[in-house]
């Protein structure tokens, strides 16, 4: 028998876990030596178990820090390296693929024809060039406008499992109540809370082909909400890929967003309201070059908040989502901008950081006046209200998506900035959801 081939797969706990399920759990002439993880704390030194391994993996895989690659290759003869996690700048790609040619393997990209799963069911999916440009906003509005067609749609998360990955498998979130059951981090809250908040369902985990069976036998149509710049894990019928104007040129630069742009059937070119009209032109421009059959949506991200006469004159700490201020590059988001217009004083919240987020503002130095909302662990979520506490501010303003009044206790008022999805133009969004519904479904009222 021929040796196997033995694989490292570079990831962060999300597409790192989904390709080996769908490319090598099963096949003989691999061996997945170990994952290596990236951008989310704590993953490392932790094994994938068997029971989502498979039979070929008695004793699970190993999960590794990313810093020890160069080492694992040549102590493990390693032949090839997979890279399967997204928001990486295209020069960082390249410096992974030195690192690995230079120890002896190959370096490889799998594709969407290896890694889409294909549902019986019409598929609509939202990803975007950038984590932090408004994917989630984009997927509760459409689930509203698929709502009250009477149609009832499963959002699927891309996968967050930082959990006990055995026991994450096949995750359904119904309520707030499911969240505390799944023990689920501020970073699944954010994105899960919201849609619950209306009604939906939301279904992630770990393996997406028993996920996406369980979402099917349960709803009409599939609605896919990717993560960072991921392009999607099932093959949609319809397309739709977010750019962002408030970080132009962004969408030219960063892996595999360029290539999520380039493959959709729709960019939506948000946050119109906040940008200038120079930039938006030029991601416009962008779009149009690199993916001239695709059509373009103007769209707004209008920032509300309540009740901002509060807060002129007064000092604020202002919290950001953690995931679009820290990888995503972002200097400041939602809560710094409603801040700023209702006059407040933004407090640098840097001199008084508990330790496990003085450690984020090391990892992201252009972090300045925001406190980004890390909680992938109990330390961080501790850290984070130690922070909250210390800095002299009159109010917090958050823009996370989840409500940290209900995770965290503080003396200090939180008050919640919210940002929605808000057509620009007609027919926009919901007139191009008709038309592929009307493809898909017939015409309304059609029996």
């Amino acid at each position: 028998m021929a040796a196997r081939r033995r694989i490292v797969i570079l990831g962060a706990a999300g597409r790192d876990f989904h390709d080996f399920n769908l490319v090598y759990r099963d096949d003989p002439a691999c061996e997945v030596v170990a994952f290596t993880a990236a951008q989310i704390a704590g993953i490392a030194g932790r094994r994938y178990p068997p029971t989502l391994a498979g039979p070929l993996y008695p004793d699970g895989i190993a999960i590794v820090e990313e810093a020890d690659l160069d080492g694992l290759i040549r102590a493990a003869r390693i032949d090839q390296v997979v890279l399967a996690y997204s928001d990486l700048p295209h020069a960082q790609v390249m410096h992974l693929a030195s690192h690995v040619l230079a120890a002896g393997a190959d370096f490889v990209l799998l594709g969407p024809a290896r890694t889409q799963l294909v549902s019986r069911l019409p598929v609509i999916a939202v990803s975007a060039v950038r984590t932090g440009c408004g994917k989630s906003q984009t997927s509760r509005y459409l689930a509203g406008l698929l709502e009250r067609r009477g149609l009832r749609a499963g959002i699927l998360r891309h996968p967050m499992p930082y959990g006990e990955l055995a026991d994450q498998a096949v995750q359904r979130f119904r309520s707030p109540d499911d969240l505390g059951a799944a023990r689920c981090t501020i970073e699944e809250r954010e994105e899960y809370e919201p849609h619950l908040a209306l009604g939906h369902t939301v279904y992630a985990g770990v393996d997406y082909a028993r996920i996406l069976a369980l979402a099917e036998a349960e709803n009409d149509l599939i609605l896919w909400e990717g993560g960072n710049n991921d392009f999607p894990f099932i093959r949609p019928d319809w397309h739709i890929c977010l750019v962002d104007p408030l970080r132009p040129g962004h969408e030219l630069a960063y892996h595999p967003g360029e290539a999520t742009l380039r493959m959709a059937d729709t960019v939506l070119v948000v946050k119109t309201d906040s940008a200038a009209a120079a930039d938006v032109e030029r991601v416009c421009a962008d779009a149009r070059r690199l993916n001239p059959a695709a059509d373009i949506v103007p769209a707004a991200s209008p920032v509300s908040l309540e009740r901002p006469e509060r807060l002129r004159g007064r000092r604020v700490v202002v919290v950001e989502d953690g995931p679009t201020v820290s990888h995503g590059g972002m200097a400041w988001g939602a809560a710094h901008l409603a801040a700023e217009r209702a006059g407040a004083v933004i407090v640098d919240p840097r001199p008084w950081a508990a330790a496990e987020i003085a450690a984020v503002y090391a990892r992201y130095p252009h972090l300045t006046d925001v406190l980004p909302a890390m909680g992938y662990s109990a330390a961080q979520l501790d850290d984070l209200r130690a922070t909250l506490a210390a800095v002299p501010a009159d109010f917090v303003v958050s823009a996370s998506p989840v409500d940290l009044a209900r995770l965290i206790r503080l003396d200090k008022p939180i008050l919640r900035a919210r940002y929605e999805y808000a057509e620009v133009a007609q027919p926009g969004l919901a007139g191009r959801l008709d038309a592929f519904l009307a493809r898909r479904f017939g015409p309304p009222g059609r029996a």
